[in-house]
């Protein structure tokens, strides 16, 4: 069984999808083994299983979203996204912004229906993913859509958030500078950003080791604002530090 497992991996590398009746001809099996090693691997996220095949799991993410930002440092924002549900409970109402990290905590979510969740997006892709499912009561953010994201933003998104109160706000930032706090590059995700800081009771900003860097052209709030950071385990010493000095829990993946 294993060794038909890989062959069906490399299979899926080197083509991106495969066909069961191809495969069962190839590995000299029914095609009722593979579609049931097709499902078993479909179940523990190994692929994603299609009519009468599967698709490689990246070539399934490409099909749906073709924004870069979504596939750089994956597997340090899977971690990320799998340590910040950690701090999310049962019932708890919260807000994903807009951003990569936040997109693959709303994966997480809709993987784990063992908490029922009121969720807040100004996210078009975590609204996409998160429609219709059940454990979810989603309400999504009106206003102009725009960003290479695809989000609400702009005037009429401000005043839709601010509508709401939530227990707990995900975010995501273009960097962490401790001395002046959380930084942004564009004014209309800036202008979202700081709508969500004044409804959440508890703000985690969702940021890869690679967010913290000294460089900003505008601030999105101070550091002591931010009730958790969550990374991953490439932040250096000096980051680790530096979060010790300003008091700001910093939580590692």
């Amino acid at each position: 069984m294993q060794e038909r497992r890989q062959m069906i991996l490399q299979e899926l590398e080197e083509n991106g999808r495969v066909r069961v009746a191809e495969l069962s001809k190839k590995l000299g099996c029914s095609e009722v083994t593979i579609r049931n090693d097709i499902k078993n691997m479909d179940a523990e996220g190994l692929l994603k299983r299609t009519h009468g095949g599967a698709l490689c799991i990246s070539q399934e993410n490409e099909r749906k979203y073709q924004t870069e930002s979504i596939y750089r440092h994956t597997e340090r924002k899977k971690k990320i996204a799998a340590c910040a549900y950690e701090f999310i409970g049962d019932r708890d109402t919260i807000i994903l912004d807009d951003a990569s990290s936040t997109f693959y905590l709303a994966l997480h979510i809709k993987k784990h229906p063992e908490k029922r969740l009121v969720i807040v997006t100004n996210s078009l892709l975590v609204g996409n993913e998160l429609a219709g499912v059940d454990h979810i009561d989603l309400y999504m953010v009106g206003g102009n859509v725009g960003g290479h994201l695809s989000a609400t933003m702009g005037d009429s998104a401000v005043r839709n958030i601010e509508q709401f109160h939530v227990d707990k706000a995900f975010i995501g930032v273009h960097g962490i500078n401790f001395e002046v706090g959380i930084t942004s590059i564009a004014t209309p995700q800036m202008q979202v950003k700081k709508a969500i800081l004044k409804v959440a009771e508890e703000v985690y900003v969702l940021a890869d080791s690679s967010k913290f860097r000294g460089s900003y052209l505008s601030v999105v709030c101070p550091i002591h604002a931010i009730h958790k950071i969550i990374t991953d385990d490439e932040v250096s010493g000096e980051n680790i530090r530096k979060a010790q000095k300003h008091e700001i829990p910093l939580v590692i993946a």
